[in-house]
Parts: structure tokens; C-alpha cells; sequence
């Protein structure tokens, strides 16, 4: 046996073993970290979160004004398609008027002696109910206000009359009749109002006016669209 093979116990390591013992301790030993590295980690993390929490807030900021800029387009989409025809209503109206007017002047009387005038007024009196119910089908209802109350929304007071068969503040006369749109006046109705007879179903207004009085004689119903 060789001795140089052979190391007797408690003899010490060659500089070789040394470094390698040395070695296998750094390789076992735990990472040390600094305070200073461990502040800075956690600030860095805070930060972070702070930063995705502003990014979270921001995000739900757009899609909400997106949301209600959505929701605005489409109402005035679907107003815009529910009122489009109101300028073209108010300019077939006055035909509708004329119609009515031809069919006033001519009496009852007039019409049981004359058969072929009986037979026009017919004409003209299904042709009105015709034009009516068109105008019906797409949102425009008649105002007809004889003998109700003045509404200073949908009527336009032309005059004050004297009647003792009709109560103050109600509608004696209509010269011309109303239309709304939907819920929209399109043309007011062109009314004499009573100031005689008994003031009956009149209560008092938010500015202590009866309800059936005009506020004044010739303002125009409120139009809206």
C-alpha cells in the first residue's frame, strides 16, 4: 500500500479538499437579503397594484360613457324615427281642413234635395275618414275640443264668446281642429272660450287660475317637436 494513498485520522485536508469543502458550504447556505432590497420589492409591488387599480377604474370609466353614449344614439334614433314625419303631417294638414270645410257648407237641407250632391258630400265625408285613419296609423290623433275644458296645452284661445248653455272656461267653439303627435302637439286647436254660464269643473291651477280659464285669450298651446 501506497503511503502516500493512505492518510492516517486527524491529518490534515490537502488545500485541494479545502477549497472544496468551502465550496459545497457556499453551495448549501441559504441566500442572505438586505433590508434595503426587501423595501424596495414591496414598493415596487405597491405600485404595481396601484397602477392596475387606476388602469381597472379607467377602463370601467369608458365602457360606461360608452354605454350611455350607446343608450343616447339609440333614443334619438328611435325618436328621430318616431317623429320624422311631422313636417310632412303639418303640411298635409290644412288639406285634411279643406275637407272639412266643403263638407260643412253644405246643409242637411241641401243635401236631401240635391241626390247628386248628397252623393258627393258621401264621397268626400269617406275620403275624410280615410285620411283620418291613415294619419291615425302613423301616431297623429285629432284634437276636437268642443265642449270640454281649455287646456292651454293643446288649444289656442282665439276669442272669449257669451254662452249660458256652455260653463266658464270651457270650449264653445272650435274654428280649426288640433293634432298630436304621439305624445307631441303638432298643431293646437283654434278655440272660443266661454265666459258665461256656470264655472263648473273649474279647480284651482299651480298659479291659482282655474283650470278651464285660458291664461290668456289668443296664446297658443305649448308645440313641442
Amino acid at each position: 500500500m501506497n503511503e502516500e494513498s493512505e492518510k492516517p485520522d486527524g491529518a490534515p485536508a490537502s488545500p485541494g479538499d479545502e477549497v472544496s469543502a468551502e465550496a459545497a458550504a457556499g453551495c448549501n447556505a441559504a441566500p442572505q437579503s438586505t433590508p434595503g432590497t426587501e423595501t424596495e420589492g414591496d414598493d415596487a409591488l405597491t405600485a404595481a397594484l396601484q397602477e392596475a387599480a387606476e388602469s381597472r377604474d379607467r377602463a370601467l370609466r369608458a365602457l360606461a360613457e360608452l354605454e350611455n353614449f350607446r343608450r343616447r344614439a339609440d333614443r334619438e334614433r328611435q325618436e328621430t324615427a318616431k317623429y320624422a314625419i311631422a313636417s310632412f303631417a303639418r303640411d298635409f294638414l290644412p288639406v285634411v281642413d279643406n275637407l272639412r270645410r266643403g263638407l260643412d257648407s253644405v246643409s242637411a237641407e241641401d243635401r236631401k234635395a240635391n241626390r247628386a250632391l248628397d252623393t258627393l258630400a258621401s264621397g268626400m265625408e269617406l275620403t275624410e275618414r280615410e285620411m283620418l285613419a291613415a294619419l291615425e296609423r302613423h301616431g297623429i290623433q285629432r284634437i276636437d275640443p268642443l265642449g270640454q275644458p281649455f287646456d292651454h296645452n293643446l288649444h289656442q284661445a282665439m276669442f272669449e264668446v257669451e254662452d249660458a248653455a256652455v260653463p266658464a272656461g270651457f270650449v264653445a267653439q272650435v274654428m280649426q281642429a288640433g293634432y298630436v303627435l304621439h305624445d307631441r302637439l303638432l298643431r293646437p286647436a283654434l278655440v272660443a272660450v266661454a265666459k258665461g254660464g256656470s264655472a263648473q269643473g273649474t279647480t284651482a291651477d299651480d298659479g291659482g287660475e282655474a283650470a278651464g280659464s285660458p291664461s290668456a285669450v289668443g296664446g297658443a298651446g305649448s308645440r313641442d317637436g
